[in-house]
């Protein structure tokens, strides 16, 4: 093994150290599984989700949006929980908060909850409803073993939501980190980047 490979290992090994005892909250009288986002614990991982396996966790990081229909860009930091139950789906829920230039909290920002559904073909279903009234449901495929990448098929937007029309993620594993990028047609503006984030494993 190369040096940078014994250096990876080293790196994942103090990640874990930290990680691995840590779980969702548990009910204790719940009839049914608890959620689980480490793969330690819980029921096992069912085997339509393994090509989804790396990302089952609790990430936080920070990142920045920018459009051109606000003065950006802006500083966020988000929590994002990808968890299970044992059936082939994962659950998803996202909360991110803005920060100022020096890393301060301003106040809550966009929350987003959905389900990652696998299919017998490789392609993954994406499903998520965000608090703004939007509702997306993403096709994509994975690229390789660490990036998955998928596109709209379908937004719907309530009454009040903004004028979503089409949106595409890239997800991808960066040295055990779990980033993303984001690009959006709306407002009518044509697609392009929107948002970026670099989120920790924190949990799993």
């Amino acid at each position: 093994m190369t040096a940078s490979g014994d250096e990876a290992i080293a790196a994942a090994e103090s990640r874990a150290a930290s990680t691995r005892t840590r779980n969702l909250p548990l009910w204790d009288d719940l009839p049914i599984p608890n959620d689980t986002a480490n793969l330690r614990e819980g029921p096992d991982l069912n085997d339509a989700c393994l090509a989804l396996l790396p990302i089952v966790g609790v990430w936080r990081g920070e990142g920045e949006v920018d459009y051109p229909t606000i003065e950006g860009p802006v500083k966020f930091a988000q929590q994002l929980t990808i968890a299970h139950d044992g059936r082939p789906f994962l659950t998803h829920e996202a909360r991110a908060w803005l920060l100022d230039d020096e890393g301060n909290v301003i106040r809550p920002a966009a929350r987003e909850s959905g389900f990652w559904r696998p299919q017998v073909d490789d392609t993954i279903e994406l499903l998520l409803t965000h608090s703004s009234g939007i509702v997306e449901l993403y096709y994509g495929k994975p690229r390789n073993q660490t990036s998955w990448e998928l596109g709209t098929d379908a937004v719907i937007r309530t009454a009040t939501a903004k004028d979503v029309t089409a949106a595409q993620r890239l997800y991808g594993l960066i040295e055990g980190s779990l980033g993303y990028v984001e690009e959006r047609a709306m407002m009518g503006q044509e697609m392009q980047p929107h948002t970026s984030a670099l989120l920790h494993r924190v949990v799993g």
